[in-house]
């Protein structure tokens, strides 16, 4: 009886070990993919962008993404101001397209302002629109599991492939074991490899039509010390939506 009792428990043991094996880091991260991108997303967003005085500035708009965030159209709602400024972002924010109410003009971004600033909040183009970034520019790499923002959470490094001209050259990842959800995402410095230069911490996940989803998401650029924070007021998932909305035509409706 002893001896069937050891060899169960080593089989229980070397299962663990196989499975670990498994879930790569290539794994983890297509699966967290699938989370952070779904194949077509509507969703209405407050940001706030603090900046390094404590002055706040805060924007609410509308945005449409299919492809799984290949195609990203954005359009302003408040305030005033920049009401019905719209941004079509292309190609995993490769092309960029922006529509100016006031003139009536479309005009379409160099290719180098996807690392720019967004409104001139701490999340630059590159940021919402970059698509399949994580799988397709990126080399993964599993680390010690940890602990973060009270989760249980598997630890990836990313690692940008020679071949990319994505701005951050790692990325060190958070994910949620349970769902994952990538709880923080720490983006590393161009200038100096060795930095964190922004941090994104996402919290109040909640399950909206069977996608756990996080309805606030905070920003923090650790060089400007500013910070933009996002909340999630309204989410619509598994869309039919028209190839033609995120054309440049549709810019100015």
């Amino acid at each position: 009886m002893k001896k069937y009792l050891i060899f169960a428990i080593l089989f229980l043991i070397l299962s663990y070990v196989l499975f670990g094996q498994e879930l790569t880091g290539k794994k983890i991260i297509e699966k967290a993919n699938e989370t952070f991108n779904p194949d077509t997303v509507y969703a209405r967003m407050k940001m706030t962008i603090t900046t390094s005085s404590g002055k706040e500035r805060t924007f609410v708009y509308d945005s449409w993404s299919t492809n799984s965030g290949e195609k990203n159209l954005m359009r302003y709602l408040e305030p005033r101001r920049v009401k019905d400024q719209a941004i079509l972002m292309l190609n995993n924010a490769n092309d960029i397209w922006v529509y100016f109410p006031r003139t009536g003009r479309v005009r379409k971004l160099a290719t180098h302002a996807k690392k720019q600033k967004m409104e001139g909040s701490d999340f630059s183009y590159e940021d919402m629109g970059s698509g399949d970034a994580f799988i397709d520019d990126y080399t993964a790499e599993r680390l010690d599991d940890e602990k973060m923002e009270g989760y249980d959470c598997y630890k990836l490094e990313l690692t940008r492939k020679p071949e990319s001209d994505l701005s951050y050259p790692k990325m060190i990842l958070w994910i949620i074991k349970e769902n994952f959800v990538p709880i923080v995402i720490d983006y590393y410095s161009e200038n100096y490899p060795d930095r964190v230069e922004k941090r994104l911490v996402q919290s109040d996940v909640q399950v909206i039509d069977g996608i756990p989803t996080a309805k606030k998401i905070v920003m923090q650029n650790k060089n400007d010390n500013t910070q933009t924070r996002m909340e999630l007021l309204d989410v619509k998932y598994n869309l039919t939506l028209d190839d033609d909305m995120f054309t440049e035509r549709t810019l100015k409706k």
